[in-house]
């Protein structure tokens, strides 16, 4: 007789979706407090442990595949949760993580890899985007990403998606809304699309009628304690509808460029931009390795700036990998902008920077120096006269949007200090060309002319 492992998870009732969907993609977007993590953990231990639903999905994927070729797959199957970053994914997983699968005989924690070994063979691990590097390579069956809306934008497209290809792997995007970015995108995309998508979008007040048990209880109240705390002004009414009604408009708190991204947005000056062919292209450069090297491109057309594109390293990029791919782009180019670290001796050639760059083409004017609260100023000034391109710099806006001062949580206030996660490098582009701005200056960019003795002419 089949010996029972009770697992101490009572499915919330919007769980019975997630739990119940076959489909390659899932866009789970709730309130604050609603579950998420604890319904994303139990969702990839049922996908570890049972071999039926695993089988199960792949037919509803793949209707001709073989059981054959099914028993050859279903080995070693390997799945991930991705949180923003290392530490998040330590503090607030793995503990649960440890405790629902701390029934199952034969089970085996890493504590170093946060890896959770159950005893068909089969693989849980918890990741941070904070270092995409160790998530390449595995070929996934499912992935979660917890948070996805303060993840880089471009962590599943160009990182993840293909490692989930070998198995038709699913992928499950959950959080609470941050404005209308990759998050926000997951469930308008999810709308249109229901032969590959399924979703879930559940504020505080579906919850209260739809949920039962003591924590719903509990919500309730803090819900009613909130509004208070909103009535005596120790929370803003936007933190509060974001965080319990995922309101879209509500501005990230602490972020830099909130009202300026809102009034870029609201004007119709992030669209479609074309490249001009007749105007020079002006880049400049945040320098690092990978993907702390990071590229605006800009046109300037009259009194107005246009941001045409946007470029980031990856893996371990430096400039002549960044040189080499500008290269490559269809743009004529005017002035290279880089900071003041152009100037630095890179430990490889022991030459400049600057140097390096020039043997190859490209002569970098070296960006004046700022505080770097007045570079932000800067920054948002410049916001008035800029248009930014919605095919190329989606990425970009997505990381400026969520630019924010670092908080002091010992002395309940905000640092002077940005917060440096992956939207530092794109506003770091930003600032600087706020303070180049006016070096953009198109006129003074000179097209080589050549001279050819004249052929002769037969008819003389």
């Amino acid at each position: 007789m089949a010996r029972t492992i009770e697992i101490p998870y009572a499915p919330r009732q919007w769980a019975q979706k997630l739990h119940n969907s076959f489909k390659r993609y899932f866009s789970l977007i709730i309130h604050r407090r609603g579950g998420k993590t604890t319904g994303l953990i139990n969702h990839f231990q049922r996908a570890a442990l049972d071999d039926n639903w695993e089988r199960q999905r792949m037919k509803f994927l793949m209707p001709n595949i073989t059981e054959d070729e099914l028993k050859t797959m279903m080995r070693n199957r390997f799945y991930g949760i991705v949180f923003p970053t290392y530490n998040q994914a330590k503090t607030v997983c793995w503990d649960s993580m440890k405790y629902y699968s701390g029934t199952i005989p034969g089970i085996k924690f890493n504590e170093s890899e946060l890896t959770v070994r159950y005893p068909n063979g089969n693989k849980c691990r918890l990741f941070g985007s904070d270092n995409p590097d160790a998530l390449r390579g595995p070929a996934f069956w499912g992935l979660g990403f917890d948070e996805y809306s303060q993840q880089p934008s471009n962590i599943f497209g160009e990182i993840l998606s293909k490692a989930l290809a070998d198995h038709l792997g699913f992928t499950i995007f959950a959080g609470t809304i941050k404005g209308k970015n990759q998050l926000y995108r997951t469930h308008e995309v999810a709308k249109t699309n229901p032969d590959e998508w399924d979703y879930v979008w559940q504020d505080i007040d579906d919850s209260l009628k739809i949920e039962k048990g003591i924590t719903i209880e509990f919500l309730r109240r803090a819900l009613e304690d909130d509004r208070k705390l909103v009535s005596q002004g120790l929370m803003t009414q936007e933190e509060y509808d974001q965080e319990w009604y995922l309101s879209t408009t509500a501005a990230i708190k602490g972020a830099y460029y909130a009202k300026q991204v809102a009034g870029l947005q609201s004007s119709g000056r992030f669209k479609i931009i074309p490249y001009d062919e007749a105007i020079p292209v002006y880049d400049v450069w945040d320098l690092g390795v990978g993907p702390k090297l990071a590229i605006g491109f800009y046109q300037r057309v009259g009194n107005q700036t246009q941001m045409i594109d946007y470029w980031e390293g990856e893996n371990n990029d430096g400039i002549p990998q960044a040189i080499k791919a500008l290269k490559e782009k269809p743009y004529i180019y005017g002035r290279h902008f880089a900071p003041f670290d152009i100037n630095a001796t890179d430990i490889g050639t022991g030459k400049k920077r600057i140097e390096i760059a020039k043997e190859l083409g490209w002569k970098f004017d070296v960006i004046p120096q700022l505080k770097i609260d007045d570079g932000i100023e800067a920054g948002r000034l410049f916001f008035n006269r800029l248009y930014v391109d919605s095919n190329n710099c989606q990425y970009w806006l997505d990381a400026i949007s969520q630019y924010r001062q670092e908080w002091d949580e010992k002395r309940g206030m905000f640092k002077e200090i940005p917060y440096h996660d992956w939207t530092s490098h794109p506003a770091d582009v930003h600032r600087y060309a706020a303070v180049v701005e006016n070096k953009m200056i198109n006129n003074d960019v000179f097209i080589p002319i050549i001279y050819r003795e004249p052929k002769p002419n037969p008819a003389r």
